[in-house]
């Protein structure tokens, strides 16, 4: 639900929802479409949900999208500084909660298989 309602917020607030301004139309139409891909990553792991023993390779794909998304905003603390708490929040969520999903989903996938 985590990408859903921040993509929403992305999507409805613009870019104000972390901090940024509103006056320019490229930052906000940039931050609107990232927004709008952040829902249907939500949307693609809410799909997994049920049956996540059969799904894992969906869930796998959507798990490395946010991996991808974490590399990159660790190499933009490089960049452009460290950002706020929740940004780095969602750093530990990307590169190390995410993977570790995705560790639990291969062992539910492999418990359900040698039931079967």
């Amino acid at each position: 639900m985590i990408p859903i309602l921040t993509g929403a917020a992305g999507v409805l607030i613009g870019p104000t929802f972390v901090g940024g301004p509103l006056d320019n139309p490229d930052l906000a139409s940039h931050f609107a479409y990232l927004s709008g891909i952040f829902i249907g990553l939500g949307f693609l792991f809410l799909a997994t949900v049920q049956g996540i023993e059969r799904k894992g390779s969906a869930f796998r794909a959507a798990a490395s999208l946010v991996v991808c998304g974490g590399i990159a905003r660790l190499l933009a603390f490089g960049l452009a500084g460290i950002p706020t708490t929740p940004h780095r929040l969602g750093l530990v969520v990307e590169l190390v909660v995410v993977p570790l999903i995705v560790l639990w989903q291969a062992r539910v996938a492999r418990r359900c298989a040698g039931e079967a």
